[in-house]
């Protein structure tokens, strides 16, 4: 096996996250550049291996310019572990609220719960063999013995005796007992049976309800799923459901039993460690100005609580000891009214790697609106198709979207792509009120019709901002 076998270089990421986000060049080749150096650091030798972290990267730019779905799109062509979280969200330790680590817990539990269904997959097969054979179980019982086979047969050969030897009316049975069972195997798999009932065993959480007094820095959800948990058994419960909902029900059972649930966790906490992704959104809403105002003071403590996760530390979680050496962390803001450098100096040494975003131009909108595999146009073209209807967006309406949206982001706040959402469904809001009832089903978007409905509002400006 070659040494980046299946590891897709920097100029093919960044081939990929241009499928979805139009223009931030810049900012495609960083992510693309740390993302290589995940793999280049697997080939290095062991003792250089754990010297080499992670280039955490801040993104700069205003909202709606792809930086969220930049992480969100690298993490899912690495097939990491991901997660994005708030800073705002967070507060200092000693507060109420959710501590800093929480991300850590959150990350690897995501881990395992990915790493679990991506295992249950690969035994999926022999789980459906397994649980076809207690499908035919449940629709007709295991004979308990011949002679209870035998006395069954009896009563029901219409009071006529059978004077054969118990050994051959056995024999007998056992055939005509296999035979019922191929019958029903057979329409089994043919899906007659889908739509009866059996009576399948179904395990409930037996967990009363404990009111649980915390200090900030626990996550009582987590400490009762995970810690209080296990101190309460499971009960089984007999439920009636249909052979197609039980066979969903059972399979994902079966398949559970057959992974190696401590070999998930331990490659789980492995691939975390060493491949997770934690996107911090809104860092500029921690940043804030030199001052002894509570607010302030507030936020550079949770900057403060951020500096060892994101440093390297070791995280306690319900799944054993992660360690954030080598986890990348990508931060984002607007920074409109804080500036990167109002974030703590420490916390800024930990965020090498800046990179701007560039504002939204109408050339942009304009390919936001047809090029990417997601494109908003094609988005509504197959929800409207649902209906029977045929949706054409020609190119003097994508123009006229796209220019009115560069002019409402400029007169207004500007969010970006965002704006194309709300314009869009402006457009097309009576199209789709109506669709069940039109008759007419080709209905043509040209600038003529984009104009009829949105050029009154685009005028007023106190309007655009309430609508657009």
């Amino acid at each position: 096996m070659r040494p980046f076998e299946g590891t897709p270089t920097p100029k093919e990421i960044v081939k990929e996250l241009d499928k979805y986000i139009i223009g931030q060049n810049e900012a495609k080749k960083m992510v693309a550049i740390a993302l290589r150096n995940r793999a280049r650091r697997k080939q290095l030798p062991e003792s250089l291996r754990d010297e080499v972290a992670p280039k955490n990267i801040i993104m700069i730019g205003p909202t709606g310019v792809g930086k969220t779905e930049i992480a969100r799109r690298l993490a899912k062509l690495s097939d990491a572990p991901f997660i994005k979280v708030e800073a705002s969200k967070f507060t200092e330790v000693g507060y109420m609220g959710r501590d800093v680590e929480s991300i850590i817990r959150d990350l690897v539990t995501l881990s395992v719960n990915n790493l679990k269904k991506e295992k249950m997959k690969e035994v999926r097969a022999k789980a459906e063999k397994n649980v076809e054979e207690q499908l035919v179980d449940l629709l007709f019982p295991l004979k308990k013995s011949s002679e209870t086979i035998h006395e069954k047969s009896v009563l029901s050969s219409d009071n006529m005796s059978v004077s054969l030897p118990d050994e051959t009316q056995s024999q007998q049975d056992d055939e005509r007992y296999l035979k019922t069972r191929e019958k029903i195997s057979r329409k089994l798999k043919e899906g007659k049976f889908e739509e009866s009932y059996v009576e399948i065993k179904v395990q409930e959480q037996n967990m009363p309800f404990i009111e649980v007094f915390t200090n900030a820095g626990i996550d009582p959800g987590e400490f009762a799923g995970g810690g209080l948990g296990g101190m309460f058994p499971k009960k089984s419960k007999n439920r009636k459901m249909k052979v197609k909902d039980a066979r969903k029900y059972l399979v994902d059972e079966e398949s559970e039993k057959l992974i190696d649930k401590d070999k998930v966790i331990i490659d789980a906490v492995e691939r975390t460690e060493n491949m997770g992704i934690v996107f911090i959104d809104e860092i500029d809403k921690i940043a804030g100005a030199k001052s002894p105002s509570s607010a302030d003071v507030s936020r550079q403590g949770v900057q403060r609580d951020l500096l060892p996760i994101v440093e390297g530390t070791a995280v306690m979680t319900k799944y054993g000891v992660v360690n954030t050496n080598h986890i990348l962390f990508i931060a984002s803001g607007a920074f409109h009214v804080s500036k990167p450098s109002d974030l703590i100096p420490e916390l800024q040494g930990r965020f090498p790697i800046r990179v701007e975003l560039d504002s939204l131009t109408t050339s942009d909108f304009r390919q936001i609106l047809v090029k990417p595999k997601n494109a908003l146009t094609k988005q509504y073209i197959a929800l409207l198709g649902t209906e029977g209807l045929k949706i054409v967006f020609n190119k003097s309406a994508i123009d006229r979207i796209a220019e009115l949206s560069a002019q409402v982001n400029s007169k207004t706040e500007n969010i970006g792509a965002r704006r194309l959402h709300t314009i869009v469904e402006k457009v097309l809001e009576e199209v789709s009120f109506n669709a069940p009832d039109l008759t007419e089903k080709e209905i043509l978007i040209n600038q003529k019709y984009v104009d009829e409905r949105l050029t009154d509002i685009i005028k007023d400006v106190d309007l655009s901002r309430y609508i657009l």
